[in-house]
């Protein structure tokens, strides 16, 4: 037997060992709540890193877009003065 980690029951108190095991319990919620926000921080980092690449995406679609009727505006006066010519 090994004094140095031998755990002599009779020196702690029946209250004393019942705060351990309850601190011992709150330290594996405590454990299994961090493990389950680090889960929930990487999904969020995914959801957010898939979100910003569909705003790029769209915001480049609305660019185009823009630029296109941009054009088409450009072209409706031309268009309508050669009209009244003819």
């Amino acid at each position: 037997m090994n004094l140095l980690t031998e755990i002599d029951l009779h020196y702690y108190s029946g209250r004393m060992i019942s705060d351990f095991q309850l601190l011992s319990e709150k330290i594996d919620q405590l454990a299994e709540m961090t493990q389950a926000l680090r889960r929930e921080n990487a999904e969020l980092r995914l959801n957010n890193a898939t979100l910003a690449a569909t705003n790029a995406e769209l915001s480049t679609r609305m660019h185009e877009a823009h630029q296109r009727v941009s054009a088409l505006l450009k072209n409706i006066p031309a268009t309508t003065r050669n009209e009244e010519a003819a």
